[in-house]
């Protein structure tokens, strides 16, 4: 068994499609990346096989500052011990890792034995579908429409405060705008309004063959409580449901009433992924997205 780095991904796309597919929903976010890497949306990424043969073994991809994602197809010996290893023989620093618990905390274990680091366990999360939005749920009063260059300034904030309370990263202001003005050219987000004022968003992202998965879901403080997030997933999901066969979204199970919320849409927990970040001795936590 030999881990293979690959430079071009649409070979490693390639050789790992169909294995990929054979769980599309559980492997939305893997998929999801690799797409935005073939689009070019990343500047700089890892890709890497564990190949036996002709089969293939495991995926692993990494878009720095990004936490490493790690795929098991077929359990082999020392699989992750040799992930782990040439790694370090490239000196490839890794500051977390994300995907199904007994699969990344194997990798975790062995990153820390050959580091020194300490493993923090940074997000235990819910990894939700949606076939279908439950009928008859209360609607909130006000509209959803896509969101345009002229509510820029007010989502960049936005992010920035749900990066905050989501403890999923720390961007600039500069990096925040820039961000925002990607997702509104690919018509990304979606905004609630009432009475012409904007109270909550919402955003699509990676698409994959046959699913999309919601994202960047955030209301600010003084409009919270009100329905106004439910009712807007909600509709965009039902709208979304149109074109893909099912949608998807992440969840901090430490959050019970988001959790709740997209449970009473009708989206069913189908896992339960964990991001695992690596910590130095100086306790210096090298913070990821």
């Amino acid at each position: 068994m030999k881990w293979n780095f690959y430079e071009d991904p649409n070979v490693f796309y390639e050789k790992t499609e169909n294995l990929l597919y054979l769980n599309e929903d559980k492997n939305s976010l893997f998929l999801g990346i690799i797409n935005q890497i073939k689009a070019g949306r990343y500047e700089h990424y890892y890709l890497a096989l564990a190949e036996e043969g002709d089969e293939v073994l495991a995926a692993a991809l990494m878009t720095p500052p990004h936490p490493l994602q790690l795929i098991v197809f077929t359990e082999f010996p020392d699989l992750d011990f040799e992930l782990v290893r040439v790694l370090k023989q490239r000196d490839i620093g890794v500051s977390g890792v994300i995907g199904d618990k007994e699969t990344v905390q194997s990798f975790a274990d062995f990153w820390v034995a050959e580091t020194g680091q300490t493993i923090e366990l940074h997000m235990d999360e819910g990894l939700y579908r949606i076939d279908a939005v439950v009928k008859g749920l209360e609607r909130s009063p006000g509209t959803w429409r896509v969101a345009n260059k002229k509510d820029a300034d007010l989502l960049a904030e936005w992010f920035l405060q749900f990066e905050k309370d989501a403890g999923t990263g720390a961007s600039s202001q500069k990096e925040a705008g820039a961000k925002i003005d990607k997702f509104l050219d690919d018509k990304e987000v979606y905004i609630w309004e009432v009475d012409g004022e904007t109270v909550s968003c919402m955003k699509k992202s990676r698409p994959s063959r046959n699913g999309i998965t919601v994202s960047f879901v955030f209301t600010p403080q003084e409009h919270r409580r009100k329905g106004y997030a439910r009712t807007l997933v909600a509709e965009v999901t039902e709208e979304l449901l149109l074109e893909f066969d099912f949608v998807m979204l992440y969840t901090d199970l430490k959050n019970p009433t988001s959790n709740k919320i997209y449970s009473e849409i009708g989206y069913e927990k189908i896992a339960n992924p964990v991001h695992l970040r690596f910590q130095s001795q100086d306790d210096k936590i090298q913070l990821i997205k």
